[in-house]
């Protein structure tokens, strides 16, 4: 493999750029109008325009795509996270091209994109699940049985959703019916597919996922798990591995779990498959997402592995090069999303220009990102500026060293999750690690941001900002904000 098209952006166009080069793989890059001076366009050996910000004219035009990629003679497409990453249909065009997708086959593609598909798969495999249906409800009537049977609460869960989308939590009967129609209405304009289940609802778990990869040569493999439970809107925005609360044996039979759905689908390349886990310490099945994460650094900080490689070795066809007992779990990573979010307005989107970027470094520090200063962020996009991710040698070191990091983050021009992800991690929850899934609900309150200091930042955050809307001098104004840091 000589050439990979990235079918992607951002932060993670750029990572995954970084370790072609260190492969001596030459890089295509396809970006859309806004992002022609994105620093992955710049850092890619060929670059080609793919159109208008919108992402059907864009990084979800197939045809496009593969044209460039037929054009430039690449070998192999990698789709990264989002997009098409996911979509079985590409998948099979870029097959047909003659170019190899970087990722698992269309089977597994298409088996684990539909939850439905997903828990009839792993059923022969004695894979543990949440009780509820196996097949979709369409009759409102059915379903409120169903629901009886199970007990409430319980959850209505789209059976092609992902990120939130057509999931309803029932209380009671009474809810049922306009719970049900919501939950439809929302999966079929999320996904174009109204077919929804039933599950019974788990109060108070924890997100764990595992990371496993598989191989042409039927080795599969897992590395271990992530706690991914500290979310706003079903989205996850802080990761650590290992996670606080897994032990061991645990962690052995929540990895032979994860390899047997990975079994299930005949999966290659790498993966993750979500789970459940109760305050007993029972975990169920939740889903596959057949992709890279976005918070692989953390695997790749405790394992010593670049995910990224990896897959590119198996998109070659070679075999794993190490065995279950060879796979490390050394130290601790966290990983907070920084997104252009306002944690103080329910998280949402405040976009803006980049007036002030500065990155903190440090050993064990890694910033994953795809801004420089002076940059716009568009509103076609997801918000994320960067993944920040710390190593540290115990869970400890790892938290105090990621607040030090936050601290150094420099970011002006709009708000970001940052002094939420602060709060988080230094909550005696986090720190003890019985926090839940319900973190946010149970714990936040905008009003904890305001601080002394994190009001300081806001107010110098707006400052800066309208000065420079002014027509201010920008190397006047960052002089006095460089200033404002050093005696604050």
């Amino acid at each position: 493999m000589k050439k990979v098209l990235v079918a992607n952006r951002g932060e993670i166009a750029l990572r995954i750029m970084r370790t072609l080069k260190r492969l001596n793989i030459q890089s295509v890059a396809v970006y859309s109008d806004v992002d022609s001076d994105a620093p992955f366009v710049k850092f890619a050996d060929e670059a080609y325009c793919l159109g208008e910000a919108t992402p059907s004219e864009s990084y979800l035009n197939m045809d496009k795509i593969l044209k460039i990629a037929l054009q430039t003679n690449t070998d192999g497409i990698h789709p990264a996270y989002g997009f098409l990453s996911e979509n079985a249909v590409f998948a099979e065009k870029v097959a047909e091209a003659g170019i190899k997708f970087i990722g698992p086959s269309i089977k597994a593609i298409n088996v684990m994109g539909d939850k439905l598909d997903a828990k009839q798969a792993v059923k022969a495999f004695d894979v543990p699940m949440v009780p509820g249906t196996d097949e979709a409800i369409t009759d409102i009537a059915e379903g409120k049985s169903i629901a009886e049977s199970i007990g409430y609460p319980i959850l209505i869960k789209a059976s092609a959703g992902g990120g939130g989308k057509g999931m309803r939590v029932v209380e009671n009967s009474a809810e049922f019916e306009s719970q049900f129609d919501r939950a439809v209405s929302e999966a079929i304009s999320s996904f174009g597919n109204g077919a929804v289940f039933i599950e019974k609802f788990v109060q108070q778990p924890k997100h764990i996922e595992i990371q496993i990869i598989a191989d042409q040569h039927g080795n599969v493999l897992h590395l271990n798990e992530r706690e991914c439970s500290i979310q706003r809107r079903h989205q996850k925005v802080v990761e650590e591995a290992p996670s606080p609360v897994v032990d061991q044996e645990l962690r052995e039979r929540m990895g032979q779990a994860a390899i047997n759905v990975a079994k299930s689908c005949d999966y290659e390349g790498v993966g993750t498959v979500e789970f459940l886990l109760d305050k007993d310490k029972n975990f169920y099945f939740l889903e596959m997402n057949t992709r890279l994460q976005v918070e692989h650094p953390v695997t790749e900080m405790i394992t010593g592995l670049d995910l990224v490689e990896e897959q590119i070795k198996v998109a070659r066809g070679e075999a794993l090069s190490y065995t279950q007992e060879e796979v490390q779990l050394k130290g601790h990573a966290i990983e907070i999303r920084v997104y252009a979010e306002d944690p103080m307005n329910d998280f949402l989107p405040d976009l803006g220009t980049l007036v002030h970027y500065k990155r903190p470094v440090g050993l064990g520090i890694r910033v994953d990102d795809g801004y420089e200063q002076g940059m716009k962020i568009p509103l076609n996009y997801d918000p994320m500026i960067a993944k920040l991710i710390v190593y540290g040698e115990t869970r400890e070191e790892a938290i105090e060293k990621t607040i030090q990091a936050i601290d150094d983050y420099e970011i002006a021009g709009f708000s970001t999750t940052m002094g939420f992800c602060r709060f988080a991690i230094n909550h005696p929850e986090f720190r003890n690690g019985n926090f839940t899934i319900n973190f946010v609900g149970d714990h936040f309150k905008p009003e904890m941001l305001r601080t002394p200091v994190e009001s300081n930042i806001a107010e110098m955050t707006y400052g800066v900002f309208n000065e420079l809307k002014n027509n201010a001098s920008p190397k006047k104004v960052l002089d006095e904000y460089s200033a404002w840091k050093q005696n604050r």
